[in-house]
């Protein structure tokens, strides 16, 4: 889920929001300020209701928040590197760039999501006990028992055992760590989503259409969603499996094409575009550091007129922006890197020396040929 707008970043995570996120707010504000609060605390005023509606559901999405960023403090404690946080629709995403190691890291970058909302919604709870032991009624009373009533919710409704929830990734941890196979236990907790998704749709399905209750279309929203998650994490694990052992120098292309930084890019095209098979070229200092790359679309995107006073340090993306691994790196741990950079590319590097470069081509060539390789028991699970 791409994020549309970016909020900042909190304990070094990158938070933001997708526009999706404001259905759920105005369905939250609508609900709560226009049936559930005035239906339970009568007598106040309209905008009593419509500012009481509003912090509960911003409160709602800060919860969210921390639950997600449960998950991306603890991931990167077990040296799992953490893109950023995206709130949308049905929840939040900790965006992981990798996986985790061994299955009792597994296991708790999993399970700190739920716990955070349980105590969350513990913590809700307690305050509006106090609240009430003390005298305090109406609406204030209302919303703090409403956060602790759906953070708990969210807490247990996590819990399910089936992929992509927190739950299915418990399940997934706690297999991994009975039988020490992570592909099989991926798919298995992947298919127990699938399956739970299912069930969510015909559940919402009889509710729409038997029981006329428009909240079913929710769980068919919902379902679908983890069905379709838990088919796409059956996949990965798939591939997983397959490319297992593969290295990036199993698979890359060595000693590519270098140009130097200061080439006009007239050159760059006349003499390296035109003269090789490369789309894409390293670009180097007089020392041989890496200090960009360029591709061919970065050229087409320069006119052809300014081609001739341009050099190529001016169209390459700079050094900071260039996926790197090294020869020793894992495949299935590179891929992800390599798929959020728009040029598609990744250099690889021995210390200072660059020695390859990994494209799609080379990538989409290693599943094939992992395709063909004899499938394992879990492979073929």
């Amino acid at each position: 889920m791409n994020e549309t707008l970016r909020l900042g970043t909190v304990a070094g995570v990158r938070i933001g929001v997708n526009w999706s996120v404001l259905v759920i707010v105005a369905l939250l504000l609508v609900g709560l300020s226009a049936g559930r609060f005035p239906l339970l605390y009568p007598g106040h005023a309209p905008w009593l209701y419509a500012m009481a509606g509003a912090v509960a559901a911003v409160a709602f999405l800060l919860s969210l928040l921390a639950h997600e960023l449960a998950h991306a403090v603890v991931a990167r404690q077990h040296g799992v590197e953490v893109e950023g946080i995206t709130l949308w629709m049905f929840g939040g995403v900790a965006k992981l760039e990798g996986e985790a190691r061994d299955a009792s890291a597994d296991l708790q970058i999993a399970g700190v999501g739920p716990l955070v909302s349980l105590v969350l919604g513990v913590g809700f709870g307690a305050i509006s006990a106090l609240a009430a032991w003390a005298g305090l009624d109406g609406l204030a009373l209302g919303v703090l028992t409403w956060l602790s009533v759906v953070n708990i919710v969210l807490a247990v409704f996590n819990l399910v055992p089936a992929a992509p929830l927190d739950g299915g990734r418990i399940l997934r941890a706690l297999l991994w760590r009975a039988h020490g196979d992570r592909v099989r236990a991926a798919v298995t907790a992947a298919r127990a989503g699938r399956r739970f998704g299912f069930l969510l749709v015909s559940l919402g399905l009889v509710l729409a259409v038997f029981a006329g209750q428009v909240g079913g279309i929710w769980f068919v929203l919902i379902g679908w969603f983890i069905s379709s998650a838990a088919t796409a994490e059956e996949q990965h694990a798939r591939l997983q499996g397959r490319l297992d052992g593969v290295l990036v120098s199993d698979v890359m292309s060595p000693a590519p094409v270098t140009v130097p930084a200061d080439l006009p890019v007239i050159r760059l095209l006349e003499d390296y575009v035109l003269r090789s098979r490369f789309s894409a070229f390293p670009v180097v200092d007089t020392a041989g550091r890496l200090q960009g790359l360029v591709t061919l679309n970065r050229i087409k995107q320069m006119p052809p007129q300014r081609r001739a006073t341009s050099r190529v340090e001016d169209i390459a993306c700079a050094p900071g922006e260039v996926p790197q691994a090294a020869p020793t790196d894992r495949l299935v741990d590179v891929l992800p890197v390599m798929a959020r950079n728009d040029d598609g590319r990744v250099v690889v590097l021995d210390g200072d020396h660059i020695v390859g470069i990994l494209t799609s081509t080379d990538v989409a060539r290693a599943i094939e040929l992992a395709e063909l390789r004899p499938r394992s028991a879990h492979g073929s699970a």
